[in-house]
C-alpha cells in the first residue's frame, strides 16, 4: 500500500532520525561484540520496522515496493548489521507466507512476524546448491498427515534466532530441477532440528549465518506452503522483491560512504590544501556520486513499476546486479581517498569494505543476475 506524502516523510524522517541517533554511535561495538544490544532490537519492533511489508490486516506497515525501498536506502546509511536484524522478516522469511500462504497459515503466524515477536528464516542454499537453488537435495517424504524432512541448509542468516523458517525441499525424487521442489513453513521447536553455531565471516558482524539440520523433522501437511512442485515458484518470486530491498540498501551504504568522504577530504590536508582541491580526488567523487544516483533511480524506477503490478524479474536482477557492484566500487574508492585512515579500524571504512562484499553474492550473486537479464532480455527480443 503507497503511503500518502505527509506519512511517507514521517516515516522517512523517524528512521532517519533512529539511524542517526541510535544505531550510528553503536556501529563499532556492534561489529566488536558480534552481537545486536536487546534493546535497540526492540526499538525496532516498537518502529515497526519487522513488519515494514506484512499487510495491515496482520499488524504490519504494508508498504509499496517503492516506500520500503525508502525506508531501505535510509537504513543503508549505518552497518548492514542491524538491517540485518529484520530483513529477514520483511523479506524472504515472510514473503513467501504472504504471496503464497493460506488464509490459516496468515492468521497463524504473520501478526507475530510483523511485531517482531517470530523471527523468521528462508533456507534454500545448502552444501551443493547455490545458485543453482533447483539442485536442493533436502528432502520431505509424505508420511500419512506429515512430511519428514531430512537434510541440511547452509549460510542461514538469522537460523540462530529464527522461530519460523521457509525451507525448500525435494518432495519429487522423479523431477529434476526446479519441478520437484516444495516450500514448508518449518517451526523452529519440531524434534530434529538443529542449528550450528554462527561462522565468523569476513563482514557485517552482529547479524548471523549459520547451518540448519533436518533429521527426521515431522511437518504438518498444512504447513506446506503452496502447492507440491510451486517451491521454486515461492522462491524466485520471493527473490525479485527482495533483490529491489537490497539495491535500496546499497544505494544508503553508498550515500553514507560518498558523506563520509566528502567531510574526510574536506579536512584533510595535503601539499597545503585539503583534499578536495585535487582533481584526481574530485574524479573519483564523482564516479561515486554519478553511480550511486544511476543505482538509485534504476531501483526507484523498478520499484514504482513492480508497484504498477508490471513483471520487473530482468529490471529487478539489473537493479541488483547494478546497485551491489556499483557500492563494491564506491568502497574500494572511499578506502583510496581516506588513504592510510581507511586501512584503520578507527575509521570504519574498513569495515564498510568488508560489509559490502557480500551485496554480490546473496539474494542471488552477480553472475546469476546476469544469467537472468540476459535471458529476459533474449525472450523479449531486446
Amino acid at each position: 500500500m503507497a503511503l500518502d506524502l505527509e506519512t511517507r516523510e514521517q516515516l522517512i524522517e523517524t528512521v532517519r532520525r533512529f539511524v542517526s541517533e541510535r544505531l550510528r554511535p553503536l556501529e563499532a561495538k556492534v561489529a566488536e561484540d558480534d552481537a545486536m544490544p536487546d534493546e535497540i532490537v526492540q526499538e525496532m519492533k516498537e518502529l515497526g520496522l519487522f513488519g515494514l511489508s506484512i499487510p495491515e490486516a496482520y499488524g504490519g506497515l504494508d508498504l509499496s515496493m517503492e516506500d520500503e525501498c525508502l525506508v531501505a536506502l535510509e537504513l543503508g546509511r549505518t552497518s548492514p548489521a542491524f538491517r540485518s536484524t529484520f530483513g529477514t522478516n520483511v523479506g524472504i522469511g515472510s514473503q513467501g507466507l504472504v504471496m503464497f500462504g493460506t488464509d490459516e497459515q496468515k492468521a497463524r503466524y504473520l501478526p507475530k512476524i510483523a511485531s517482531g515477536e517470530i523471527i523468521t528464516s528462508f533456507a534454500l542454499t545448502e552444501p551443493e546448491a547455490g545458485s543453482d537453488s533447483a539442485a536442493v537435495q533436502t528432502r520431505a517424504v509424505l508420511d500419512g498427515d506429515h512430511y519428514v524432512l531430512n537434510g541440511s541448509k547452509r549460510y542461514i542468516t538469522n537460523a540462530n534466532k529464527a522461530d519460523l523458517f521457509t525451507v525448500m525441499t525435494r518432495t519429487d525424487q522423479t523431477k529434476p530441477g526446479a519441478g520437484g521442489v516444495s516450500a514448508f513453513l518449518v517451526e523452529r521447536n519440531l524434534p530434529g532440528l538443529s542449528v550450528g553455531k554462527p561462522e565468523k565471516k569476513m563482514g557485517q558482524q552482529g547479524a548471523h549465518v549459520c547451518d540448519v539440520i533436518f533429521e527426521n523433522v515431522r511437518v504438518p501437511v498444512e504447513n506446506r506452503l503452496g502447492k507440491e512442485g510451486e517451491g521454486f515458484k515461492v522462491a524466485m518470486q520471493v527473490l525479485d522483491r527482495g533483490r529491489l530491498h537490497i539495491s535500496a540498501v546499497c544505494v544508503g551504504v553508498a550515500e553514507r560512504l560518498i558523506a563520509d568522504c566528502v567531510a574526510y577530504a574536506s579536512e584533510r590536508k595535503q601539499f597545503g590544501q585539503a583534499l578536495t582541491g585535487f582533481q584526481l580526488i574530485q574524479g573519483m567523487i564523482a564516479d561515486c556520486k554519478t553511480e550511486a544516483l544511476a543505482a538509485k533511480a534504476l531501483t526507484m524506477e523498478t520499484a514504482r513499476r513492480r508497484d504498477a503490478g508490471e513483471s520487473v524479474t530482468m529490471e529487478a536482477a539489473a537493479s541488483k546486479y547494478f546497485a551491489s557492484e556499483m557500492v563494491g566500487r564506491v568502497a574500494d574508492r572511499a578506502v583510496q581517498i581516506f588513504g592510510g585512515a581507511g586501512y584503520i579500524a578507527d575509521y570504519g571504512i574498513e569495515r564498510f569494505y568488508r560489509d559490502v562484499r557480500i551485496f554480490r553474492i546473496y539474494e542471488g550473486t552477480s553472475q546469476i543476475q546476469q544469467v537472468v537479464i540476459a535471458r529476459e532480455t533474449l525472450k523479449r527480443g531486446g
